[in-house]
């Protein structure tokens, strides 16, 4: 009982804190760089500074294949869930393995759901780049 109490509690509550704190010491390093760099030099262009310590961008390239990676990922982790589902009600007739069945297809529908907006929009970033030769 407790096991399940940490991890739909504790668990998902430490992972949103994790990142909330990781983000907040970042913008305060980037904006400490920025209040040094101006109180160095007046001179300084703020414009290009601020662009330099942004996150970097992924391209349209990068999206579309990290989108084909989680298409294929969640796919194949869906169908392994519903399979070992089949599986288990095969062989162990008593077995609960209904959320083998509801985690595998909502995996599934997710894969699937990635897998379409990559089909979908990669016409689109192929017209838009220019040809490399």
């Amino acid at each position: 009982m407790i096991e399940r109490i940490f991890i739909c509690v504790v668990l998902p509550i430490s992972i949103v804190l994790i990142t909330s704190v990781k983000k907040i010491l970042s913008d305060n390093k980037r904006s400490q760089v920025i209040v040094k760099a101006i109180e160095a030099d007046k001179e300084i262009d703020t414009d290009k500074l601020l662009d330099a310590l942004q996150k970097p961008k992924k391209s349209a390239q990068e999206i579309l294949n990290s989108r084909l990676l989680y298409g294929c990922i969640y796919s194949l982790v869906g169908l392994s869930l519903i399979v070992s589902g089949i599986v288990s009600s095969v062989w162990y007739a008593d077995s609960d393995t209904m959320v083998l069945y509801i985690f595998g297809s909502i995996s599934i529908a997710l894969g699937i759901s990635y897998l379409i907006v990559y089909f979908l929009t990669r016409k689109q970033v192929c017209t838009n780049q220019p040809d490399k030769q």
